[in-house]
């Protein structure tokens, strides 16, 4: 059954999809694959379409749903070539909740759309694997969490470092000891790639093949912007530079600095911080995006350990001690770089740095991508299985929310773990949006 736009907007989307869906669980296809609808795939989600297709015996691509008509089409001949039959498609991700043959979904929406589509998914007995970050807000992140366990949901997020089996062995080895008790964790992004000019709007028409009310979805509705001083451009917010602009993204430390952000908190294994301070600018750049294409954050939590966290997109794709994004983190005993390894503090100038090789006992777990450990689990219908549980996810969202509240304060802000909620009352609104109506994310009990 389908549900008209009207049908929808007669009535809280979230309960008709609750009335209809709650009750049905996963229950595999006959020829024994996970029936996916991927929803919104211009980017990221192009990706999940490939990599699951190529997983023949174990997925089947049943349905796609994006509000661009020529995206949704050129999905459509993708997966046809791929498959020898077309799947449904759907403009509106309400109408993929409503349908049963859908075991799970996959979700590359812009990131005001991730939680919402994510808790809808949930309550119609789908499974879901989400793109990062997992939340536009902190409210967001954890209804998806109690979503996810209400409903007895497989979600997985999309940070794939969790899948890495020389972290998970080297992480393991961090929160074991290995190298003391850690005192200081760092993150960074140093992109430059794309991350020029994303230019200057002003009101036009919209693209006839863009649903742009549904592309808003829980954003308050505004006038389509066209992009002026790049005319190429389908407008000034589609596609991708999104990311930019508040009401629609989380900045660089949402975008590919989240992926770091994960593997920062998750090395640094302190749970959420009790204080906050950013700081920097959006500098060199002549448009109209509102996040920073430089930003320096500093977490600090209850035994005194900090986390920093360094975004700069400003003509350094490529830094000096290597790589363009990582990680390392410092312990008493010595400290460990991403994809390096770990070292003494010994000095040796102008010599080798004196490594700690990993003990023999320290075996690598068995190898599985992010979608064989998000295949697996759905099949086991155990979440120890994914390689990051939503809580966790959650929490290593709450740390880029928290450094862009911090950045729009221009000040320290102290926070309360236990609640999720500031120590100062009057910021607790900025945890959460004011949403359009008919696509608030609910509160789940």
């Amino acid at each position: 059954m389908k549900f008209t736009r009207r049908q929808f907007l007669g009535t809280s989307a979230a309960a008709v999809i609750v009335a209809g869906m709650k009750a049905q669980g996963t229950v595999i296809g006959a020829n024994n694959r996970i029936r996916v609808c991927t929803i919104g795939f211009n980017g990221q989600g192009g990706s999940h379409i490939k990599d699951l297709l190529a997983m023949k015996a174990d997925v089947e691509y049943v349905a796609l749903c994006d509000v661009d008509a020529n995206v949704l089409a050129k999905g459509a001949k993708t997966v046809e070539a791929a498959q020898g039959k077309a799947p449904k498609l759907y403009r509106d991700l309400r109408e993929v909740m409503q349908d049963k043959s859908v075991d799970a979904v996959t979700i590359a929406t812009p990131n005001h759309w991730h939680s919402l589509a994510s808790v809808w998914a949930c309550q119609a007995g789908k499974d879901v694997y989400v793109e990062k970050p997992i939340s536009h807000n902190i409210y967001e992140g954890r209804q998806v969490v109690a979503a996810a366990e209400k409903y007895k949901r497989i979600v997985q997020h999309g940070t794939q470092s969790r899948s890495n089996s020389t972290l998970i062995r080297d992480m393991k080895l961090i929160h074991d000891g290995f190298i003391g008790k850690i005192i200081e964790s760092r993150g960074y992004v140093y992109k430059n790639g794309n991350r020029g000019s994303i230019g200057r709007g002003k009101p036009g028409p919209v693209p006839a093949f863009l649903d742009w009310s549904l592309w808003q979805g829980p954003a308050q509705e505004r006038e389509f912007m066209v992009n002026a001083t790049r005319p190429t451009k389908p407008g000034l917010h589609v596609h991708y530079d999104w990311h930019y602009f508040w009401d629609f993204g989380n900045g660089e430390i949402g975008n590919q600095g989240v992926h770091e952000m994960d593997i920062a908190c998750w090395g640094h294994n302190r749970g959420l911080p009790t204080s906050v301070h950013s700081a920097g600018g959006r500098f060199g750049l002549d448009d109209d995006g509102q996040a920073p294409n430089t930003q320096a954050t500093t977490f600090s939590y209850g035994d005194g350990s900090i986390l920093t966290f360094e975004v700069r997109n400003l003509g350094s794709f490529e830094e000096a001690d290597g790589g363009n994004c990582g990680n390392s983190f410092f312990g008493t005993k010595g400290y460990y770089v991403r994809g390096k390894g770990f070292f003494t503090y010994k000095e040796n100038k102008g010599g080798a740095r004196e490594s700690i090789p990993v003990p023999d006992s320290a075996a690598k777990p068995e190898k599985g991508d992010k979608w064989q450990r998000w295949v697996k689990a759905i099949r086991s219908r155990n979440p120890a299985d994914l390689p990051v549980s939503p809580l966790d996810a959650h929490h290593s969202c709450v740390h880029c929310h928290l450094g862009n509240l911090a950045f729009r304060a221009g000040r320290s802000l102290a926070f309360e773990p236990k609640t999720e909620r500031f120590t100062e009352a009057a910021l607790n609104p900025q945890l959460t949006r004011d949403y359009r109506k008919n696509f608030e994310v609910p509160q789940i009990a």
